[in-house]
């Protein structure tokens, strides 16, 4: 409760002073500025003046007289009203201009509207303007700096699971425990086991690492909380914190659930010890991740994801038993990992029947996930391009040299001795690759030059 009054104060304090700020501009500003200089003098020094000539207008009212000096309009004397029967035969005698002012029958509760509701609704939405657009530069709501922003994917609207998933079996079968845990969460309860409170998803770019987690929370049908590490890190002091408190929050009222944080190495890189120059955000974010994970009952069914391709960069405390204590490998497929992928892009495409995913992926070989489906969406455009309403084999052939080496570059002039040593090198390195008895066979030989230098 104390934590929300906190938050709210500095807006009370802005409206406060804008508050003040206009009962200082009624009472002292507008008169100061916007009212005419007024002298008050006589009623006799007043019929003087008009004797003289010196008076051009004259306003009566029911309580006063104003008049508007000849030779400076800016100059007004005002006098009260005194009931004079030959005021009016004066005036006219010195050709002085005079009107009876007629007073206006206004309610009081308008004029309160006027003089003050009306200006403290703009400034209120001056204000809330104001507030809209800093939170639009800054990237999320303005007033809800220890707000998560993590996206929340309920009841497995991730719309993904382990069928979606290929090439990845060892990682799979580890994290079908997780997810039996998530749904009989009660036999491990009996014998006495604890659930690992977070496991540590670690392979190269591309392997598949987030497309797991998202895998895992649709195959378990529970609240999937998806968030970067990069996210945590603000400009302001203490947000970053604040909002790993915010996250675990709402996480553990949406127990059973799986927090998912990407690329945690933005916030979990080793600590300096003290160094001049460590960036003592990262570090205070750092540190209340580590205190929640040891705070929050694991028991509950709440399961911390984390994906990393830096395993490396990471601060021992973060991989101690008792915190991401599991760590599931994430690796390149193999060839027939590579085949099983390829064959789950290729499901969404319109294919020819004479597909031959074996040899493709033989020749995708240290080819990761990212690149297998960017190859079958290159064959696809390149069927589109080629006028064909099916992806041939040969569109699929060309895209993997396109995605490893680039496109061809047609416009190279080589002459006729440069293709003879070129052909000589390439066939030297094609002998190597064959003679060797633990890699990959030899798929192409082609000495045409691409865009990326090969």
């Amino acid at each position: 409760m104390n934590d929300n009054n906190d938050k709210k104060r500095p807006l009370t304090y802005y409206y406060m002073l804008m508050l003040v700020l206009i009962l200082v501009f009624n009472s002292v500003i507008m008169p100061m500025f916007f009212n005419p200089k007024m002298k008050e003098v006589s009623y006799n020094n007043f019929l003087q003046m008009v004797d003289e000539g010196k008076v051009s207008k004259v306003e009566i009212t029911d309580k006063r007289l104003a008049a508007v000096d000849k030779n400076n309009e800016k100059e007004i004397y005002v006098t009260g009203r005194v009931e004079d029967p030959e005021l009016a035969n004066r005036l006219m005698k010195s050709k002085v201009e005079f009107t009876q002012v007629v007073p206006k029958e206004q309610s009081p509760l308008v004029t309160f509207f006027t003089n003050w509701v009306l200006p403290i609704l703009i400034f209120f939405g001056l204000g809330q303007l104001f507030m809209y657009f800093m939170g639009k530069r800054m990237g999320g709501n303005a007033m809800s700096f220890g707000k998560s922003n993590a996206k929340v994917y309920v009841e497995a609207q991730t719309g993904k699971s382990f069928a979606d998933v290929a090439g990845q079996d060892e990682a799979k079968e580890a994290l079908m425990e997780l997810v039996d845990f998530l749904h009989n969460p009660g036999k491990y309860k009996d014998i006495g086991a604890n659930m690992p409170k977070g496991a540590l998803l670690v392979g190269p770019p591309g392997t598949g690492k987030t497309l797991l987690a998202r895998a895992v929370a649709g195959e378990a049908k529970v609240p999937f909380f998806s968030i970067s590490g990069s996210e945590f890190v603000e400009m302001f002091v203490g947000m970053g914190a604040a909002r790993v408190r915010d996250l675990f929050k709402q996480a553990q009222e949406k127990a059973p659930c799986i927090v998912f944080i990407d690329e945690i190495d933005a916030i979990g890189k080793r600590r300096d010890n003290g160094q001049f120059g460590g960036n003592d955000e990262r570090e205070q974010t750092l540190n209340q991740l580590l205190s929640e994970m040891d705070g929050f009952d694991g028991s509950k069914g709440v399961v911390i994801l984390a994906a990393t391709n830096r395993p490396e960069s990471l601060d021992k405390a973060l991989l101690r038993p008792g915190r991401f204590d599991r760590r599931i490998p994430v690796e390149l497929p193999d060839l027939k990992g590579r085949e099983a992928i390829l064959k789950v892009h290729a499901s969404n495409v319109r294919m020819a029947d004479n597909i031959d995913y074996g040899t493709l992926a033989r020749a995708t070989a240290g080819a990761s996930g990212a690149e297998l489906a960017n190859i079958i969406n290159e064959g696809a455009l390149r069927a589109v391009k080629m006028h064909r309403n099916v992806v041939e084999q040969e569109d699929l052939e060309e895209s993997i040299e396109t995605v490893i080496a680039g496109y061809q570059r047609k416009g190279a002039v080589i002459s006729p001795a440069e293709k003879k040593v070129i052909a000589y090198h390439e066939i030297g390195h094609a002998l190597v690759a064959a003679m060797q008895k633990h890699s990959a066979p030899v798929h192409k030989i082609t000495i045409i030059p691409r865009t990326n230098g090969a």
